[in-house]
């Protein structure tokens, strides 16, 4: 065995291991049946099914003697159209060959079904296929699992959540069940996602449904609770008495091209910000929880919601890049921001005057995601070092997944000079040997195994609308505008001025490098 097939295996294997303890295996008494709705769309080629995939293959939790995966969308094709188009996305070409017999095994899982949204006939159908799958698989009736994964836009979510009630659902309960992932934006404002819940709440259960954001399947968002619970050192750091501010920025370095339409129609706070970001705040912000249990989670995020201060508009910036309107799809004379820096204040006794700075935005000059502890001033600046900048702890969500603390240390030599420097966690050269997996994989695991603690609660969802919804209705009717900023720069010049009226003091001069393997 040569010295690289070896490093492969021992890779793959402490992956699985690392898996399997967290989870467990993905076995139960009853036939898995994963049902992909919208089947024939982006979501579904890009990332759901490469997440199936990697589930099946790379962690080896999808045993294919019980699982079965169904697709279903409006679109006439046959299976094997399905599994073409979809196959170029489960595989690098680089591994084609190597992963050749799984792509095909995976393949030969996947049926499809075509039939409407609104129509039963479909449905009808697509239940016929999963029963001849539950039988042909032996489960006895009621054991069988159904998990309906909706790749679709918000708006259909009623119909489609409509026909699976009437036409697909476990006919019985002896340990089986029916769940349903619904991906954002759900909804527009409060009222409309009031409205959306209260119409898929009235089918089927909380316990059943999983508002999934793929953000909250990232190893290092998911890393929050540990750090912040599991070490001494910053139980009484993290506080208003020690933390100046707080900066979550989201951005990506590519436009609307090809999406403008649906983006003008949601923009990025209804995208990002109000997802993505709030979660992340969520688990910043948060007190212990009772438990590591779901529930005990979100009760603790959803304590943190209510305490939101309404948003005030000076602390608020918005931007559209230049060129945005272009879009045939994008009204010329439309407001819809596609960056926003917002200031948001919790008022308790842990985050009392402490501004939490949420910054979302595209077309920048990089993509980035990442998390900003920035630490109060040293009292008594002896060395005469905070022009230097101060003390960071910063946690890189993408890309390049690290953590840094940014400390002020003597500069090596004989002089006493003072420098910016950092202690460094990179996760690809202090794990070389764990391959991090993707969120969706990860999330669409978590819904298998009834696992709800990093998905939306409706309380969550309703008390992240009651935030941003009177802002979302100002910036509707042109109160609020958004600013023209370059393609590839850091967004309108008046966020950095916003950021430094906020209390945020930017290092300069100092630049995290990743380190090298």
């Amino acid at each position: 065995m040569g010295s690289g097939q070896w490093h492969v295996e021992k890779r793959s294997t402490l992956r699985n291991e690392s898996f399997l303890k967290e989870y467990g295996p993905v076995s139960e008494t009853g036939s898995l049946s994963i049902i992909v709705l919208g089947a024939s769309g982006d979501l579904a080629k890009k990332k759901t099914f490469p997440a199936l995939f990697n589930l099946y293959h790379q962690q080896g939790l999808l045993n294919p003697d019980e699982v079965h995966i169904f697709g279903y969308a409006r679109t006439k094709i046959s299976d094997q159209e399905l599994r073409d188009k979809i196959r170029r996305y489960l595989v690098a070409e680089k591994n084609a060959s190597e992963k050749a017999e799984a792509l095909s095994k995976f393949l030969q899982l996947i049926k499809y079904v075509s039939g409407p949204y609104d129509s039963e006939d479909g449905f009808k159908r697509l239940d016929k296929a999963i029963s001849e799958h539950e039988i042909s698989k032996k489960s006895s009736e009621g054991s069988s699992r159904r998990l309906f994964y909706l790749a679709l836009p918000p708006s259909v979510y009623p119909p489609v959540c409509k026909m699976i009630k009437a036409c697909c659902t476990n006919k019985s309960d002896v340990g089986g069940w029916t769940r349903i992932v619904v991906e954002k934006p759900f909804g527009k404002d409060l009222e409309s996602a009031e409205q959306l819940s209260s119409q898929i709440g009235e089918l089927f259960d909380e316990s059943q449904i999983y508002r999934i954001d793929h953000y909250l399947g990232k190893e290092l968002v998911q890393n929050m609770l540990v750090l912040r619970f599991a070490n001494r050192f910053f139980l009484p750091l993290w506080n208003r008495d020690n933390i100046a501010n707080v900066q979550i920025v989201f951005r990506e370095d590519f436009g609307t091209e090809g999406r403008g339409g649906y983006f003008d129609e949601y923009g990025c706070f209804r995208i990002i910000t109000l997802f993505s970001v709030l979660q992340v705040l969520c688990l910043v912000a948060m007190e212990k929880p009772v438990s590591l249990k779901p529930e005990h989670i979100r009760d603790e995020k959803v304590k943190v919601l209510q305490s939101v201060i309404p948003i005030k508009d000076e602390e608020v910036v918005l931007g559209q890049y230049e060129g945005y309107r272009d879009d045939p799809t994008v009204p010329n004379d439309s407001n819809t921001p596609t960056f926003a820096t917002t200031i948001l204040r919790i008022d308790n006794e842990r985050w009392e005057g402490v501004p939490f700075i949420l910054k979302a935005g595209t077309a920048m000059g990089s993509k980035k995601a990442d998390i900003r502890i920035q630490f109060k001033d040293v009292p008594g600046d002896i060395f005469k070092c905070q022009k230097q900048g101060r003390n960071e702890f910063v946690i890189r969500l993408q890309p390049s997944e690290a953590m840094y603390m940014k400390l002020t240390v003597k500069k090596p030599g004989l002089e006493m000079q003072t420098v910016q420097s950092e202690l460094d966690l990179s996760y690809k050269q202090r794990y070389q040997n764990v391959s991090i997996p993707e969120a969706y994989e990860r999330l669409i695991l978590d819904t298998i195994k009834g696992d709800q603690q990093h998905f939306v609660r409706r309380d969550e969802l309703k008390a992240a609308w009651e935030i941003f919804t009177p802002l979302l209705h100002r910036i509707e009717k042109g109160e609020v505008k958004s600013i023209p900023y370059t393609v590839g720069s850091r967004g309108p010049t008046e966020a950095d001025q916003l950021l430094e009226k906020a209390g945020y003091l930017q290092t300069h001069g100092y630049m995290w490098i990743p380190p090298t393997l």
